[in-house]
């Protein structure tokens, strides 16, 4: 399980190079609670934008999607 945080940390700061550093943290905190949340997310969002929806409407369309889920990792 190593590698594959390892792995995930290194793509994630890929990914954010723009976001400041205090938010890339929290946001791999609350990836790192729970994975596959967010991988189920990552992957519906590349579904729904390979059919040709924008990214940021279909990011928003996931996210609300998972309201609840996201909440509740928040607060542990």
């Amino acid at each position: 399980m190593g590698i594959q945080n390892f792995l995930l940390s290194q793509a994630m700061k890929w990914k954010m190079k723009d976001v400041p550093e205090a938010q890339r943290e929290q946001i791999m905190a609350l990836v790192q609670k729970d994975p596959e949340l967010f991988k189920k997310i990552g992957e519906e969002v590349e579904r729904r934008t390979k059919g040709g929806e924008p990214q940021m409407k279909a990011t928003m369309e996931v996210m609300k999607k998972y309201r609840n889920e996201l909440a509740g990792i928040m607060q542990k």
